[in-house]
């Protein structure tokens, strides 16, 4: 009988850290995944809130989510570049040690503006994630890997749907400022937890920071991520909205043609032509449009009057409880994507959740018309997601050396952040084009929506059906 293959690439480490050690190691990544996934959405709910706080007017308050989205996607490469190269401990200590800045910064805030700054720097925690694969693939064993890896990048979607879940209570009960405070000492925790009981990794690249590239890149991700963000508020055929999509394909081609010609690039971009990574890429952005897309349209779909016909009059607090279920089966799909990536690889694992994910939104489209419909539909696609996210990033690490994890896992969490940024567009344009003369939603956006989400989730399936069998992610894994 053939023994399970082995799927993550075992580069030589000085010694795996084991019992006591690899727990604190963990549990520290954990909570510092956990910090940035929280602060990713928290906000959200309450950005109402803190407008009128500031008697800012919508468009001013939405720079909240906004400059947070951006500072992320800019901050993520740059950063998981600089931890392969100078070593990822330190890094991801400046990194907490920013968003911890960042989050007191917008607490304390007595105006709007510096709100906005301190979201800013709370963006560096968009690299928490490639940090801790890359700390995990060099201090952990073989045979844990994989799981441990998965769960953090799950930790993305549970934190993502803990922040909806908690903002509303936490602005009922104290007050808008506690959304930073409360995320904040989660960040300290791991500062600390890092600083004293994480070992500095032993992979170092060699070279320096491209910073032509990262300045390209940079232009190329704000410039699309600000159009998909304002593209409804601005119009989507205006001439700013357009002007910047067209600015940031033309950067994007650039910098690829930059990176393909400098000798050390800030992201090997013929990685990108691998099937192995590229699919892993296509099916982590999926992910991030289900993940957000839902969150839009469950709680509001829950909040909407009963007088429309098929809303159900619930509070923020209540529509925030109907996603544990969701939440739920997210952590649980995603510990078991970790037992059968070690026991088959990601493949299975990755098809299998994009067939649940594919089967959830078709499953809303025509049963929605009870809170059980909703909720059950919410478990069906956290399932999903679970089983996906584990599998694509371990998809990505197994098919790069341990010198370009922090490099490849960063393209890959940027991949889930623009996914949720269009899902969180999208979603909310189909919702907002389709309004009741009392300017309500009308039932049709949210099936249209579902339809869409149905859609893009076989796109995750094909691209999870194009994911190279184990023996070929082996092989791969040997490049650079």
């Amino acid at each position: 009988m053939q023994s399970a293959p082995t799927l993550l690439r075992t580069d030589p480490t000085p010694a795996h850290a084991t019992g006591g050690r690899a727990a604190v190691i963990i549990t520290v990544l954990a909570l510092a995944n956990l910090s940035f996934a929280v602060l990713q959405s928290l906000v959200s709910p309450a950005l109402s809130t803190i407008g009128t706080a500031f008697d800012a007017d919508t468009a001013s308050t939405s720079w909240i989510m906004t400059s947070y989205l951006l500072a992320a996607s800019v901050m993520t490469p740059i950063l998981g570049k600089l931890g392969d190269m100078t070593g990822k401990k330190k890094i991801l200590v400046v990194v907490l040690a920013l968003t911890l800045a960042g989050t007191v910064i917008s607490a304390l805030a007595p105006n709007l503006g510096l709100v906005i700054f301190g979201r800013v720097l709370q963006g560096a925690a968009g690299a928490v994630l490639p940090l801790s694969i890359a700390l995990v693939r060099d201090q952990l064993a073989p045979s844990i890997m994989g799981t441990v890896i998965g769960i953090l990048s799950a930790i993305a979607g549970i934190g993502a749907g803990i922040g909806i879940l908690v903002a509303g209570p936490i602005v009922e009960n104290f007050s808008w400022e506690w959304l930073f405070w409360l995320p904040g000492a989660v960040v300290l925790v791991a500062l600390i937890g890092t600083m004293f009981g994480i070992q500095e990794a032993s992979h170092r690249a060699s070279g320096r920071l491209d910073l032509l590239g990262a300045t390209v890149l940079s232009i190329a991700l704000i410039t699309v991520l600000l159009a998909v963000s304002k593209g409804s508020e601005w119009g989507w055929d205006s001439s700013k909205t357009v002007w910047l999509f067209v600015s940031g394909a033309v950067a994007l081609v650039v910098f690829v043609l930059i990176e393909l010609k400098v000798s050390e690039p800030l992201i090997d971009v013929r990685l990108l032509s691998k099937r192995g990574v590229w699919t892993a890429h296509v099916s982590a952005a999926i992910v991030g449009f289900a993940m957000f897309a839902s969150f839009v349209l469950i709680p509001t779909m829950l909040q909407l009057p009963e007088v429309t016909g098929f809303g159900f009059g619930k509070t923020v607090s209540e529509a925030g409880l109907f996603l544990l279920p969701m939440i739920g089966t997210l952590a649980a799909f995603a510990v078991i994507a970790g037992i059968l990536i070690r026991l088959v690889g990601p493949k299975v694992p990755l098809v299998l959740g994009s067939v649940i994910l594919v089967a959830s939104f078709l499953y809303a489209v025509g049963s929605h018309e009870t809170v059980t419909q909703i909720t059950l539909a919410g478990a069906l696609s956290g399932a999903g997601m679970g089983l996906m996210l584990s599998s694509a990033i371990n998809a990505v690490v197994a098919n790069v050396s341990a010198e370009q994890t922090g490099e490849a896992t960063s393209v890959n969490t940027i991949a889930r952040t623009i996914g949720g940024s269009i899902g969180t567009a999208v979603v909310g344009a189909v919702i907002g084009g389709q309004v009741s003369a009392q300017g309500l939603p009308l039932e049709d956006g949210f099936t249209t929506s579902f339809w869409i989400g149905a859609a893009v989730a076989v796109v995750g399936l094909v691209a999870a059906l194009l994911v190279p069998k184990l023996s070929a992610a082996k092989s791969g894994s040997h490049h650079g």
